[in-house]
């Protein structure tokens, strides 16, 4: 656990815990407003809060070479992370789209 000092460590334990919450304020906020199509863009940040876990795990662990492979998995999830946040953002666009036609 030496790999990142103490405020390091606090600015990336408080990030995950930050996106954590956001995705559970975007899930309310789609209740509270009847707008169920906000649901994907907590959904959508899924996968990148699985890549921050997967660094945070990797510097856990002193960025042991045995753990390597966390690299990879976070480098991926940040691909998927960003691709389906990108989607979720499209399709709260093309909704309000469709609402705004009907």
């Amino acid at each position: 656990m030496h790999a990142l000092s103490l405020p390091t460590w606090m600015i990336h334990i408080s990030s995950v815990l930050e996106w954590m919450a956001a995705m559970w304020f975007i899930w309310q906020f789609a209740i509270v407003t009847q707008q169920p199509v906000w649901r994907w863009l907590a959904l959508g940040m899924f996968p990148a809060l699985v890549s921050a876990m997967a660094a945070c795990t990797w510097h856990f662990f002193d960025n042991a070479p045995a753990f390597d492979w966390l690299v990879t998995v976070q480098a991926a999830m940040t691909v998927v992370g960003n691709s389906t946040l990108c989607l979720a953002a499209w399709w709260i666009w093309r909704q309000g789209q469709v609402e705004a036609e009907g």
